[in-house]
């Protein structure tokens, strides 16, 4: 695995161990010969890991929509910087260029970048491992939600166990490499459709 894309807050959240991690998440990538595949931006936790990465001589590239280009949120002093027309454009790109994906906390942004991955390894369209950055339990709900859907039968138990999670960025790096993905027979079919 040789790019992770990175998802995460552009706000710092108000946890200073969310910075905390991030910067060493960037540490992690950098210190590995990885290359940081993120949204383009210079603020928040986003900020914080490509600046991480960058400090410790790693290789960044961000990917930015022009509308945020606009709001001068781009960080500029990235390795690349691709900017695009759209959002849907930006998490197409960002999913070619990477090799592995980890969610770190965040919002809506954040928690849609996730699921359209997880949902695109369901579907096959992937093999790569998605994680979870799961910082002092920010992802404990979310977890126990998805535990909840594969119980009700509406998640595939092996589909929801995808979905890596670790509180520590080494340790949830050696999972992702360690990661076999799943192949399920496909899930419709023409009686359960």
């Amino acid at each position: 695995m040789k790019s992770v894309a990175v998802y995460c807050g552009s706000s710092a959240g108000t946890n200073e161990m969310y910075t905390q991690r991030a910067q060493e998440m960037g540490r992690v990538l950098a210190e590995r010969g990885m290359t940081l595949v993120y949204g383009g931006g210079r603020v928040g936790l986003m900020g914080a890991v490509a600046d991480s990465v960058l400090a410790h001589g790693g290789k960044v590239i961000g990917v930015i929509p022009d509308f945020l280009v606009a709001k001068e949120v781009e960080h500029r002093g990235v390795t690349e910087l691709h900017i695009v027309k759209s959002m849907h454009e930006r998490k197409l790109l960002m999913a070619d260029l990477a090799e592995g994906f980890v969610a770190m906390p965040g919002g809506y942004g954040t928690l849609e970048e996730l699921f359209e991955v997880l949902t695109w390894g369901q579907l096959g369209l992937h093999k790569k491992p998605v994680a979870l950055l799961n910082v002092e339990g920010f992802y404990d709900h979310l977890l126990r939600a998805l535990d909840h859907m594969a119980d009700e039968g509406l998640l595939r138990r092996e589909n929801r166990d995808q979905l890596l999670s670790n509180p520590d960025p080494n340790g949830i790096i050696e999972e992702m490499l360690a990661y076999q993905p799943v192949l399920l027979e496909k899930w419709l079919t023409p009686r359960t459709t």
